[in-house]
């Protein structure tokens, strides 16, 4: 795949990684872009203007650059789950996801600012916990890091302890939806 010079604008070491998985070369650009949380929006809406935001935080210092922005949220119906402020509010969303599906949807935004082009997507992932004790929940907690993820769970980490099922792409839970940015990427002129 040719692409123009390609700059992730995140600072997540599993889009990194994911990113790797598609044999582009890239480079790392964090965006300073603050993230909006509108109930106005739907969930959708709401992880592309982000992804947006951050994309365009980000082309605007590399406009010939062709840009990628994510964002990654979690919902259950129209709740959405940020990252935890701490372990207790970690705790407190793992126990209100616990036997119940929720959606995982990360927007995209890929832009190129010389040529005013750009294409803003999302992927929506259904995942399924298993019901959970306080047990099973502080032993999770115990496996890994909760506070720099959305809904307090990473499903590359220890996600067979808690989740059931998934129906939909495993990477978008991670924070990339690789099958359908592969196919924006080969579709980008």
């Amino acid at each position: 795949m040719k692409l123009l010079p390609l700059i992730l604008a995140s600072a997540s070491p599993r889009r990194q990684e994911l990113l790797q998985l598609l044999d582009i070369e890239f480079r790392v650009v964090p965006s300073d872009a603050e993230e909006l949380h509108d109930e106005q929006f739907t969930v959708s809406e709401v992880a592309q203007l982000n992804a947006y935001r951050k994309a365009r935080a980000v082309a605007k210092k590399f406009p010939d650059c062709l840009v990628l922005g994510a964002d990654t949220l979690v919902c259950l119906g129209t709740k959405l789950f940020g990252k935890p402020a701490n372990s207790e509010e970690a705790h407190r969303m793992l126990k209100e996801l616990s036997g119940k599906t929720h959606q995982v949807v990360t927007g995209l935004c890929l832009m190129h600012l010389r040529t005013h082009q750009q294409r803003t997507f999302s992927d929506i992932t259904d995942v399924r916990f298993r019901a959970l004790t306080p047990a099973h929940i502080q032993h999770y907690l115990k496996q890994m890091n909760p506070l720099d993820k959305a809904g307090a769970y990473g499903i590359q980490d220890g996600g067979e302890l808690i989740i059931e099922e998934i129906s939909g792409s495993f990477s978008n839970v991670v924070g990339l939806p690789l099958e359908r940015l592969k196919k924006e990427l080969v579709a980008w002129k």
